[in-house]
């Protein structure tokens, strides 16, 4: 049985069906998921359950936030992350292989991406000059603007507001980079 079956059903790490976030269910599900884990006799394994389901729940609760924040924009978060790469990089160009290796992704993922922003007018991509069999991604001066109104918007709406305290952003970054590093995120 899974921590994100619904509460209906008895186990829950999630909002059940047809019930929002925030809705004022009056319990936490995850928590009342870990009881039931310690009641089965998972006990060594309650407080990891715990943790990744409320660390994916958080997942979505931020991406929500953020993804709200940039759709007036017309971009969603992965397509943000490659404008800002480009923004932060001293030509404003990197070849499609650096993009993918820095914001740790697929190459699919990112050729769907700079499809997208090349679309909009956001990016352009042409023969790398010094490799021909790579792919330059290039930011355009439109793209540069939206990257800026966009990281505007993100840092007013919800890097400035993290739903927490000044500490527990800290001490969730430290604990968050210690779980990156024991994967070998980098």
């Amino acid at each position: 049985m899974s921590a994100q079956t619904s509460a209906a059903d008895g186990v829950s790490g999630a909002a059940p069906a047809g019930v929002a976030a925030g809705s004022g269910l009056g319990f936490d599900p995850i928590a009342r998921a870990r009881e039931q884990w310690v009641e089965q006799g998972w006990s060594p394994a309650a407080d990891g359950m715990a943790a990744i389901t409320s660390l994916m729940r958080a997942h979505q609760i931020v991406l929500a936030r953020v993804e709200a924040t940039l759709k007036p924009l017309g971009v969603t978060f992965a397509r943000y992350e490659v404008l800002m790469l480009l923004w932060f990089s001293r030509r404003g160009s990197l070849p499609m292989k650096v993009i993918g290796s820095r914001l740790q992704v697929h190459p699919t993922s990112v050729t769907n991406a700079v499809d997208r922003l090349e679309d909009a007018g956001l990016v352009t991509r042409s023969t790398h000059p010094e490799d021909r069999r790579a792919m330059l991604v290039a930011l355009t001066a439109t793209g540069r603007e939206l990257a800026e109104q966009a990281t505007k918007a993100l840092n007013t709406e919800v890097f400035e507001q993290p739903d927490l305290g000044a500490e527990d952003v800290r001490s969730l970054v430290d604990v968050l980079t210690r779980l990156r590093r024991g994967a070998g995120d980098f």
